[in-house]
């Protein structure tokens, strides 16, 4: 017997939800990211994409993708640090800097190599990295692949991060790494606590904006959780990714130029990929513009999510502490958690189950989220069908 096919045979989660009809991955669209799409030939309100501005489909954006392939071509061919480097990558680059008000910026192949490529090397074997329990899965790979020594901390606890600080050398390097929004609850880390706590103990902080970044910032300018609270300049690495508000795909880190030029040579990830295609870098640099553009489009999320929370803690669901477009549903059930997903795409509306481990065993829950362009109508159809499959399954 094959020994590695032997093992593999042993994982057999998915083919038990698929024998129960209920597995809920891997839909095929077959239409465009919009607030509805195709899938199977049946038309499903979507609630379960990160396109948080709807920029997917913008002419501008689409336009710009379209007119980069024509001038650069589809790829390529090598790494920005060889001959993978345009005219647009830098461009792109100086715009996000400047958006973010840092000295420079670096544009990586996807959001997963950021925090990936950085964490493995910004700290070395005797300094520290130290991070919330929560923070997204490439914040803990990144992790993973650094030689210096790793502390975790509660979720949003600064009595724990506080205790984990105080284990370090204060001669030492101590990088603070916290997801801005949390992906599956929605909810914002407590930067202000963070900032207060780094300036004791002479810690630096990085944080990751995928999901802050065109949701976040003071009138509605889309800068992101650091911008909200007002500590951008406290603020040292700032992360971001193009695969959510900027409607495309790629990832960035921001900070100061010493610490971006030594990236720039040393974070594996960033010179051992391909570089970003023509037509994802444009299309992001395009979507930068619409952001900075267009605040109202912002202020519209808002007001969309500011009525959708509201409306579903009003019929009793479990929410949590999100304050953001992403909204958590809390089951606490695998298999109710999957049947329900089922469900609700059968009454037309696409939601993503969230279960270990992207979440803790008994915080299984639907992931709701909004976009600046759905409609009330949309949101009230989604409502009222899922409310009345919730308490089908007695979860509320």
């Amino acid at each position: 017997m094959n020994l590695l096919k032997e093992k593999m045979m042993k994982y057999d989660a998915p083919q038990k939800f698929k024998s129960a009809g209920i597995y809920p991955y891997f839909r095929v669209i077959e239409s465009d990211q919009d607030t509805e799409v195709v899938i199977n030939g049946k038309k499903v309100l979507m609630f379960g994409s990160n396109a948080y501005l709807g920029l997917t489909n913008h002419p501008k954006v689409k336009d710009a993708a379209i007119e980069a392939t024509r001038k650069y071509g589809t790829g390529m061919a090598g790494s920005r640090f060889l001959n993978g480097t345009l005219d647009i990558h830098v461009e792109l680059e100086r715009k996000l800097a400047n958006f973010l008000r840092k000295d420079d910026a670096i544009v990586f192949s996807t959001g997963f190599t950021v925090n990936e490529g950085v964490l493995g090397a910004v700290t070395g074997r005797e300094d520290y990295i130290i991070w919330d329990e929560r923070n997204h899965a490439s914040i803990i790979e990144g992790t993973r692949v650094s030689f210096s020594t790793k502390f975790k901390f509660r979720h949003n606890d600064m009595v724990s991060l506080e205790r984990q600080l105080k284990r370090c050398d204060p001669n030492k390097v101590k990088l603070i790494v916290v997801d801005g929004v949390f992906s599956m609850e929605g909810d914002l880390a407590d930067l202000p606590g963070i900032v207060k706590l780094a300036r004791k103990y002479n810690a630096n902080i990085m944080v990751d904006e995928a999901h802050g970044l065109g949701v976040l910032g003071r009138k509605y300018n889309g800068k992101g959780t650091c911008d909200h609270f007002g500590l951008l300049p406290e603020v040292d690495l700032i992360m971001g990714t193009f695969s959510k508000s900027l409607a495309s795909i790629g990832g960035f880190i921001a900070g100061d130029y010493h610490t971006i030029n030594y990236l720039r040579h040393n974070a594996r990830t960033y010179i051992f990929s391909a570089s970003i295609t023509p037509a994802a870098t444009a299309a992001a640099s395009a979507a930068l513009d619409i952001l900075r553009s267009e605040p109202e489009r912002i202020k519209r999320l808002w007001e969309l999510t500011h009525y959708t929370i509201q409306q579903f803690k009003d019929r009793g669901f479990e929410v949590g502490p999100t304050s953001t477009p992403i909204i958590p549903l809390y089951v606490r059930s695998d298999e109710k958690t999957f049947a329900i997903t089922k469900e609700l795409f059968e009454e037309g509306i696409f939601v993503n189950p969230v279960v270990p481990p992207a979440v803790a065993p008994n915080e299984t829950l639907l992931r709701f989220s909004l976009m600046a362009t759905h409609t009330y109508e949309q949101i009230d159809f989604a409502i009222d069908h899922i409310d009345k499959i919730f308490r089908r399954y007695g979860v509320i």
